[in-house]
């Protein structure tokens, strides 16, 4: 039986944090704001948001561990028996919104969650993922962007990644506009089915992956002209970005319900957005494009 090592996770999480960090900074020399916080229920955590750099409008890294005695309710409430346990969940959350419309913004998170409670055996899972939200659809990325989906998952089962995948699609998914948020990539949570030590490895790869992921991505897209047009789209499709997070989102939930620090867990929402009341793009622009071709599911490998 596999023995589960807390403290080789949260090793994990806050080394994972580092290398993303550096990986950004190498590309847009931004100024990190670190905060580290504590909370007062137990526990606490170590956040680095960056704004206004040259390419990247908003990115946050942040790394989080926190406990307690009592379960919020988006935790419990399709889990009776967490009812009475102690708890910790910790985990990396990040998101970038690049400057240029041409640069997708990207989210990815990768957390650790158990659950103990004397005489009895521990209730654990591993939970994470990334996906990509263009505003300029390009296969060349999609294309990219779930390839190396697929290989974190490979090594694993051949059939998670289109599991996987499939969870991510439904996720990201906003019913009251009846459209996903953008292209999808990978999803998981409670997964325990490979035991910890396979569970936890399928955490890392997908965490390591993230970089390589994004990473070609931005630096072909960074430099492409834009004008006033892509930016208001820009600003207009983040809404949207938004209103999944603060209204479908469980992560950003669970942190508001465990009375988590709210500067970090909002951290992942963009500077500036707009709403436009009933807009539709331009039949055959570029932005129509996106709807038509983009924001549907399907496969890309």
């Amino acid at each position: 039986m596999d023995t589960i090592d807390k403290q080789k996770v949260k090793d994990y999480l806050l080394g994972l944090q580092d290398d993303i960090c550096s990986a950004l900074q190498a590309e847009d020399s931004v100024a990190w704001r670190e905060d580290n916080w504590t909370r007062d229920q137990g526990g606490g955590g170590r956040s680095r948001v960056a704004a206004d750099g040259t390419d990247f409008e908003k990115v946050g890294v942040n790394f989080s561990h926190v406990y307690g005695d009592q379960l919020p309710p988006t935790a419990s409430q399709s889990r009776p028996e967490l009812a009475g346990r102690s708890w910790q969940a910790m985990g990396v959350s990040l998101v970038i919104h690049p400057q240029n419309p041409y640069v997708p913004t990207a989210h990815a998170n990768v957390r650790f969650f158990i659950a103990e409670k004397e005489g009895a055996d521990p209730v654990w899972w591993f939970g994470g993922g990334y996906d990509l939200t263009p505003y300029y659809g390009n296969d060349e990325d999609c294309r990219h962007w779930h390839s190396t989906a697929k290989k974190a998952c490979d090594p694993f089962s051949m059939e998670l990644y289109p599991r996987l995948k499939r969870w991510c699609d439904d996720y990201f998914y906003l019913p009251h506009r009846r459209e996903p948020r953008g292209i999808g990539g990978l999803f998981f949570d409670d997964f325990n089915e490979l035991g910890f030590d396979q569970s936890f490895a399928l955490m890392r790869s997908v965490g390591d992956s993230f970089s390589s992921a994004y990473m070609p991505i931005f630096q072909r897209r960074r430099k492409e002209a834009y004008g006033e047009r892509e930016r208001k789209f820009q600003l207009y499709r983040r809404g949207r970005y938004v209103e999944f997070n603060l209204v479908h989102d469980r992560g950003t939930l669970f942190g508001l319900q465990s009375d988590g620090r709210t500067e970090s867990i909002l951290m992942s929402l963009p500077p500036l957005v707009r709403w436009d009341y009933d807009w539709s793009p331009e039949p055959g622009s570029d932005e129509a494009e996106l709807y038509d071709k983009y924001l549907i599911q399907q496969e890309w490998v």
